[in-house]
């Protein structure tokens, strides 16, 4: 269960960068940071949707960065279960799945070295925010509203999605978990998924995702988009191999496919290796 909502103010005057799942790639997550510092938006306007520390070979100093930056940021089952020393990722994945058997992997790697002070920092992550948003409400979650591990895709029926922004009770929901970047219109609200960093969206490319919101052309607009992120995917990789676990993960890393698709849905799954298209909601779009 994720911890309290913590209400923050955003100055959306400027574009907002958001994106998900660091997942312990160090390079991902070095490049997103000079990402935001080449597009001029301070940590003020960044916000990250959690799971920090996952897959990839760098535990400690990806956390590091990402508390150090001092932008925006939930906790993440992986953190969750991280900071309560639990026995596993918490992601659910069925026993002797392939999601389950690589978790465990790559989770006692991470639990083993993840140090003290950053579980620490961990715990103290609020599960989720909410903030104003060109005069909109706004939150942010990992997965769900009520379930930190749900996974949540393009594919979900409009009817689940409608159901948890009505928890909410907020207008946008940005969310992370699911590692497949997403806009979708829901009545007059959004759900707004803008991906992962530190493993490829499954497009068959080895780039990461992530997101801006900005005010459009008239101000009560508000534009939605995701973007590509390009970093040094094969560093990365060899890193991981180095590391002894989770060799699956590593190739994923160059190959943009992941190892399982356990956890993805039938329209998902049809759409694995086909690359991803940037995308825009237009704001003319959005009432």
């Amino acid at each position: 269960m994720a911890s309290e909502t913590v209400k923050i103010a955003i100055d959306s005057s400027g574009p907002i960068l958001c994106f998900g799942g660091p997942y312990s790639n160090l390079q991902a997550t070095e490049a997103i940071r000079c990402e935001s510092e080449r597009l001029a938006i301070p940590p003020s306007r960044v916000i990250c949707t959690g799971d920090i520390v996952a897959y990839c070979a760098h535990p400690n100093e990806t956390a590091e960065l990402i508390r150090d930056w001092g932008c925006h940021v939930i906790k993440g089952n992986c953190e969750e279960q991280l900071s309560e020393r639990a026995d596993d990722c918490g992601c659910g994945f069925g026993d002797g799945t392939t999601c389950d058997m690589l978790s465990r992997s790559w989770y006692t790697f991470a639990n083993r070295i993840i140090r003290e002070e950053l579980r620490t920092w961990m715990a103290g992550l609020p599960g989720s925010l909410a903030f104003d948003l060109g005069g909109r409400t706004a939150r942010v979650v990992h997965g769900g509203v009520s379930e930190i591990s749900r996974f949540i895709f393009a594919s979900t029926p409009i009817e689940e999605k409608s159901a948890e922004l009505n928890t909410a009770a907020v207008e946008i929901i940005i969310a992370g978990h699911c590692g497949i970047p997403f806009i979708q219109q829901i009545d007059e609200r959004i759900w707004f998924n803008p991906g992962v960093i530190g493993m490829p969206a499954n497009d068959g490319t080895p780039d990461g995702w992530y997101g801006l919101i900005q005010s459009g052309s008239e101000t009560d607009k508000l534009e939605f988009c995701t973007r590509r992120l390009n970093y040094d995917a094969a560093s990365a990789g060899d890193d991981l191999k180095k590391s002894g676990h989770a060799n699956p993960y590593a190739d994923a890393l160059l190959t943009g496919m992941w190892p399982s698709l356990d956890v993805l849905p039938q329209a998902e799954r049809s759409a694995s290796g086909n690359p991803l298209a940037a995308f825009k909601f237009a704001a003319n779009n959005y009432p």
